[in-house]
């Protein structure tokens, strides 16, 4: 029985392309409209597992993935980094002239500015979804417009590629998290992420972070998010080498548990490769 992973998206979302790399296409997809809706299938057991954008190379860390993870009772079990090609998707017959609309997801419109900049009076509408923009320009035959999607979009709803690889930075990647019920099989090449609280005493940040360094725990990535309800309060979210039931991790993560007034370990599992999104025929 196959794998069902639910993303947020349409057909042919970057999301889907990360899981189908991943899992090695061998699973059944399950669209989200919200990232919320994907926490949930899997939470319900309608999902085995679920896929989330948690960081972009050039934008930053997704902050609302951030937060569900916190409030969701989920396992990171895994990660990939997918690598971002950008393509400019028209219906059959429109040129690059003809263009004075670009629709897409914010975050894919930015990525892609030097591009829109040279399209003199092109203007920019945001939409949902990267996919979602493809399919609203051919469901709407929009002559004078184009969405900002993959190649795998195109494909799906049949329409044009003008042009390839339009993305200011070619090393465009975005990290996407596997979430699932149950914790990860053990790795021999892991990385944790844990999230923590501390308390409001001076020099407390510098020695929750002190446990990982005298056990010479390299730290991969720090984010900070406000806690709701408490002005200038803020969890954070660390990832570090190696797997929490490892001895020098352990002992890290009680000592950790002495400084900070919370502790949750969200997931330890095989570090992501990185990987190139590939057309898949449906």
């Amino acid at each position: 029985m196959k794998l069902t992973v639910a993303f947020q998206g349409e057909l042919g979302a970057y999301s889907e392309l990360a899981a189908r790399e991943f899992f090695h296409a061998d699973v059944e997809v399950a669209p989200k409209p919200v990232f919320e809706a994907v926490f949930r299938a899997v939470e319900s057991g309608r999902c085995q597992r679920g896929i989330i954008p948690i960081e972009n190379s050039l934008m930053g860390s997704i902050h609302q993935n951030y937060d569900l993870l916190l409030r969701h009772r989920l396992h990171i079990v895994g990660e990939i980094k997918l690598r971002i090609v950008h393509t400019l998707i028209v219906n059959p017959g429109v040129r690059l002239g003809d263009i004075r609309r670009i629709y897409s997801q914010p975050p894919a419109l930015a990525q892609c500015e030097k591009f829109i900049k040279s399209l003199r009076g092109v203007e920019v509408i945001p939409a949902y979804d990267t996919a979602g923009a493809v399919r609203m320009i051919k469901e709407e035959n929009i002559r004078d417009g184009a969405a900002i999607a993959s190649a795998q979009a195109a494909a799906d709803y049949s329409l044009k590629v003008l042009k390839s690889g339009i993305e200011s930075d070619h090393r465009n990647y975005t990290r996407f998290l596997i979430l699932s019920k149950k914790k990860a099989p053990r790795s021999s090449h892991a990385k944790t992420t844990v999230v923590f609280a501390t308390r409001n005493v001076a020099g407390v940040l510098f020695k929750s972070l002190s446990v990982f360094a005298l056990r010479d725990i390299n730290l991969l990535k720090i984010e900070s998010r406000p806690i709701q309800g408490r002005p200038w309060e803020y969890f954070f979210y660390l990832d570090f080498e190696g797997h929490a039931d490892d001895s020098p991790c352990r002992k890290a993560l009680d000592h950790l548990r002495e400084i900070a007034a919370s502790l949750r370990i969200l997931g330890s599992y095989e570090k992501g490769r990185e990987a190139d999104g590939r057309v898949h025929k449906r």
